[in-house]
């Protein structure tokens, strides 16, 4: 195919995403887990949420939870663990968010997985990782963002650092850590016939992020200071800028031919901006850049600026962001419940992904799905009746 953009639809497809046929048992958890079982549900995995059963389901919230049965368990029940071994056996990979040592308390841990199933990839999602002074310690993505390193130098120089949400610990180096990992981890596991553990640390990950910003300090191209370099908001030519509007514009005029462009069409005049890299004069570009673009709206200067050399993006809102031309063309939004939902990514050619139905109360297939591990009728009506499990039967 040649010419336009491509559209994989265009292509003979085959059935299911790239995973297709892989089937995963997720722990239900917080964050990083829901968000790896999305991963990979998206791909086209079979993946069985494990619930608690009695208990609302974070791992449910939003389009977070798509894509995925649930079983409820109550995993403290006498032969809950024996249960879960059962749909362990015929998975492919497991994961699990818990404190280290938990689930070996449950009868769940490595040892007893890989016991029933030798070839199960076991994905352990932790803040801290399985070991360490800290293995045992509470916290949060912006704490292992912290310990990484790549906290400190985000924001202006005058403030504290600031926070980005929690995209780089929890989804970029948690979650997504852990789906690269396990999907790793079964390609191994199909060519040795042995699995083995996944030890997905938030701060681990977040570090690995951070490997070009290590790098440029260990050779000197980066100062260790916040807003001083041309990543960190130090560059006039690197940032974001407010309108006259109220609105706020980004620009990412790093190389020559997209910095000439930017004082091409804003017909900047003074001599100083020739000097790009004179870190000297950069306070005084921003205060004539800062002054140049509150002088139009943010509509004005995408009429101008948008599709153009400058690098040039307005910042919008989620809300925004979901009806923009460019993410309506390629469909990088849908609706769900009204609200807009991000859609799978990567995009595949021959084997598309596909986001999932929303995920529906706790324990919605848990009949379904102990009947495909073998269980008999009369075992999960007597699951159900003691307890031990919960939701439809």
């Amino acid at each position: 195919m040649t010419g336009g953009p491509f559209r994989p639809e265009e292509e003979i497809l085959t059935t299911g995403g790239p995973l297709a046929g892989v089937t995963v048992i997720e722990l239900a958890g917080l964050g990083p887990g829901p968000f790896c079982g999305m991963m990979l549900a998206d791909l086209g995995a079979e993946v069985i949420r494990v619930d608690r059963a009695g208990a609302p389901s974070w791992s449910a919230d939003g389009s977070l939870g798509r894509g995925r049965k649930s079983i409820a368990v109550d995993l403290k029940k006498p032969g809950a663990a024996d249960l879960i071994l059962r749909l362990v056996a015929k998975a492919d990979a497991l994961i699990e968010g818990f404190r280290p040592g938990v689930t070996e308390r449950l009868g769940l841990g490595p040892e007893d997985c890989l016991k029933v199933n030798p070839r199960l990839v076991y994905g352990r999602m932790t803040g801290w990782g399985q070991d360490g002074p800290l293995a045992a310690a509470p916290g949060h993505d912006l704490n292992y963002l912290a310990l990484s390193g790549m906290l400190w130098p985000i924001g202006p120089a005058d403030r504290p650092p600031a926070i980005p949400l929690n995209l780089i610990g929890d989804f970029g180096g948690g979650g997504m850590m852990l789906a690269l990992g396990l999907t790793a981890g079964i390609i191994s596991a199909r060519t040795t016939g042995k699995g083995q553990v996944v030890d997905s640390a938030m701060v681990d990950g977040a570090a690995v992020l951070g490997t070009l910003i290590f790098g440029m300090i260990a050779n000197k191209r980066w100062t260790v200071a916040r807003e001083a370099n041309m990543l960190d908001g130090g560059a006039p030519f690197y940032g974001v800028y407010e309108t006259a509007d109220g609105g706020y514009v980004s620009i990412g005029s790093l190389e020559p031919q997209f910095y000439a462009a930017l004082i091409r069409l804003l017909e900047l005049k003074d001599p100083r901006f020739a000097e790009q890299w004179d870190k000297a004069m950069w306070p005084d570009l921003r205060a004539t850049l800062t002054a140049t673009f509150k002088s139009r709206t943010r509509a004005a200067w995408c009429d101008l600026l948008e599709g153009s050399d400058v690098c040039f993006a307005p910042v919008l809102s989620p809300a925004e962001a979901a009806v923009h031309p460019h993410n309506v063309a390629r469909g990088t939004f849908s609706t769900a419940d009204g609200a807009p939902m991000p859609n799978p990514a990567p995009r595949f050619s021959g084997t598309p992904a596909r986001a999932g139905a929303a995920a529906e109360e706790p324990g919605a297939e848990t009949g379904a799905v102990l009947a495909a591990a073998g269980l008999s009728r009369q075992e999960i009506e007597a699951a159900h009746a003691s307890g031990l499990v919960a939701g439809r039967i």
